[in-house]
């Protein structure tokens, strides 16, 4: 019935929260051990006895304090993060584990790792193919952000239809509750609405200053609606990083004088932007969370939320169009003419390519910018499901310095290469070490102690 490839966190005295349901052959591959059949298993911590049984049809956990004390859960499990309390994987039919030591664990810390490097590649390859997309649709930034969001929703509609009919989508999750879908769809809409808005007043140096409030959001919201503590050095870690976040990217730029000069509302109107973006990442994670204590087999696929939040974030950018329109400079009874003058742009055809503001690399550069930002919000999701909405924060914010220094490089389309701001390596530095404290774990705290959300 149940088996743990983890050894039971001692002093864990309550109900625990469900996480996910792994099947045998996933906790194989995550653990790297052996399942071998057992009639029943019995784990012992210091404080508790976990007997694994299945009562009438229903499968189950049944929690035995020393003093005879029981109570039955459901479904519950150890999932993606040290925060959660206990070690204890739920599987499938009576099965034991092999091995109680640390497999599981740095398994499931490579991966995240991995992930994570992974994700700030596609992070800096985005920020660089949108500079490079822009170069044969300057005239048109618009009609690329809409080109990008129509394609997000076909791509991942083809993608989930292909994973339903192999099986990795089943019915049971296709039948969860949209409400949470629709609340991300708005969630991005009004972060996209009110960051155009902003963005088209600031500049440019002073916005990677004000984005840095993304991570303070992300760490409030978390504490909020997750119930999640941070540690000292987690809390200290995120503040360098973003603090070398401002320092690279700023220095030597007029970014406070800027600030200054257009006034408090545009800069309280870009950090309004960023919670929305903190509180659609929190709310993905809880989706997830809340997903794994309602189906019975394996976890939330990921490509259903991208798919039905993209559906719903398209439909609320639609009902903002004349606004966002009207913010690019574009008149909304202009429109249809912007739209089909960006696509013959696009499509490298027609009397726009051989005019002084040619598309020279369309259609390539804005292809690959689509292509490379579908990957990086995959990713980046995916980053999310296995850890937390904080730690696919950092590696997103990790890209920025590489994206800066990448522009140093001669890179096609864009002419002189820039210079690296005076306090790159300062910043660099800062940054880094902020990720290592953030990431150090003490080996004398109990892993009891690590934060751990509490979903209610």
């Amino acid at each position: 019935m149940s088996a743990s490839c983890r050894r039971l966190t001692a002093g864990v005295a309550g109900p625990m929260v469900a996480r996910q349901v792994l099947r045998t052959g996933e906790i194989s591959r995550r653990c790297g051990v052996g399942m071998n059949k057992r009639e029943g298993i019995v784990l012992r911590g210091r404080r508790l006895v976990v007997l694994a049984e299945a009562v009438g049809r229903e499968e189950g956990v049944r929690l035995r304090s020393e003093g005879g004390d029981e109570e039955r859960v459901e479904k519950w499990s150890y999932a993606a993060e040290d925060r959660r309390r206990g070690d204890l994987v739920v599987v499938e039919g009576k099965e034991d584990g092999g091995r109680r030591g640390g497999g599981c664990d740095g398994d499931r810390r490579m991966k995240v790792v991995v992930a994570a490097a992974f994700t700030v590649v596609l992070g800096v390859g985005n920020r660089v193919l949108y500079k490079l997309a822009l170069v044969p649709l300057k005239h048109y930034p618009f009609f690329l952000a809409q080109l990008a969001t129509v394609g997000y929703v076909l791509v991942y509609f083809s993608i989930l239809s292909l994973r339903y009919n192999a099986g990795i989508v089943t019915d049971e999750m296709l039948s969860l509750p949209k409400t949470p879908y629709v609340a991300v769809g708005l969630l991005e809409a009004l972060g996209a609405a009110t960051g155009m808005a902003a963005g088209a007043i600031l500049s440019g140096a002073s916005i990677p200053i004000l984005s840095q409030s993304f991570l303070v959001w992300q760490l409030l919201l978390s504490a909020i609606f997750l119930g999640r503590r941070y540690r000292v050095n987690q809390l200290l870690g995120c503040f360098l990083v973003a603090v070398g976040v401002i320092i690279t990217v700023a220095s030597g730029s007029s970014a406070g004088v800027s600030l200054k000069e257009v006034g408090i509302f545009w800069s309280l109107l870009m950090i309004v932007s960023f919670l929305f973006q903190a509180a659609d990442t929190v709310l993905k994670e809880r989706i997830f969370l809340k997903a794994a204590e309602r189906l019975k087999r394996g976890s939330l696929d990921l490509f259903v939320v991208n798919t039905y939040g993209s559906a719903f974030q398209a439909l609320f950018l639609c009902l903002l169009l004349p606004f966002l329109s009207k913010l690019w400079g574009v008149p909304f009874s202009q429109l249809p003419n912007y739209l089909r003058d960006g696509a013959a742009c696009f499509l490298n055809i027609g009397s726009l390519s051989s005019e002084d503001k040619g598309c020279d690399g369309a259609p390539l550069l804005p292809l690959l910018f689509v292509v490379v930002n579908m990957g990086f919000n995959i990713s980046l999701l995916h980053l999310l499901k296995i850890s937390s909405a904080v730690v696919s924060c950092l590696a997103s914010t990790f890209s920025v310095p590489i994206s800066v220094y990448m522009f140093t490089l001669p890179l096609p389309y864009l002419g002189v290469a820039s210079s690296l701001p005076p306090g790159f390596v300062t910043g660099a530095v800062i940054l880094l070490v902020g990720l290592l404290i953030y990431a150090w774990t003490p080996t004398t705290m109990n892993p009891s102690s690590s934060s751990s959300p509490s979903i209610p």
